[in-house]
């Protein structure tokens, strides 16, 4: 089978990143859409994000879907350098270290500060964001923009919120017939 041609960028300013961007990834996967993943740094490798940003124009990209935690300078350099759509995804800053509250190794901010960096971007250089570590929903996000140009993704999406809304319908369903603490119970066990 021949490789995808990718239609997103997805970009991490950190490995450590990975485990949050992966959800976008996964949508990406689950409506075969090809992506391309890197790591690309704002602070350690500015060069490569300016090239990086030439290599998405010239490649046809859709959207890129960058992910970044603290400052979040990733999404907006990189908005800055092309035409191509940028979605940010707010990294909550080594949320996956065990330990006590904030302290040495966590985020002081709660992703706020990712979120907040992304979202006052200039006038001239806007990023679409979402919540913090939200990278199924940036996916879904480029997925819409490529539904503009397809209409098999569209298609898709279409189908994709018809599920979504019939789970809801399921669950209340189910609610109703054995009650809300049972029902609760069940969800939790």
């Amino acid at each position: 089978m021949a490789p995808r041609r990718s239609q997103v960028g997805i970009i991490m300013g950190s490995g450590s990143d990975s485990r949050v961007m992966a959800g976008a990834a996964e949508v990406l996967d689950e409506f075969g859409v090809g992506h391309e993943d890197q790591v690309v740094s704002a602070h350690r490798t500015p060069s490569l994000l300016r090239e990086y940003a030439e290599h998405a124009d010239r490649s046809g990209f859709k959207a890129i879907i960058a992910g970044a935690g603290g400052a979040a300078h990733l999404p907006g350099m990189i908005a800055s350098f092309t035409t191509v759509p940028v979605v940010g995804v707010p990294i909550l800053v080594y949320n996956d270290r065990p330990g006590p509250a904030p302290g040495p190794g966590f985020s002081a901010f709660g992703g706020l500060d990712s979120l907040l960096s992304m979202s006052e971007m200039p006038t001239g250089s806007p990023v679409a964001v979402v919540g913090v570590n939200k990278a199924a929903n940036a996916a879904i996000y480029a997925l819409k923009i490529l539904a503009n140009e397809s209409d098999a993704v569209r298609k898709r999406l279409k189908s994709y919120k018809s599920g979504r809304h019939r789970s809801v319908e399921r669950e209340s369903a189910e609610m109703r017939k054995i009650g809300l603490a049972e029902f609760s119970r069940r969800r939790a066990g």
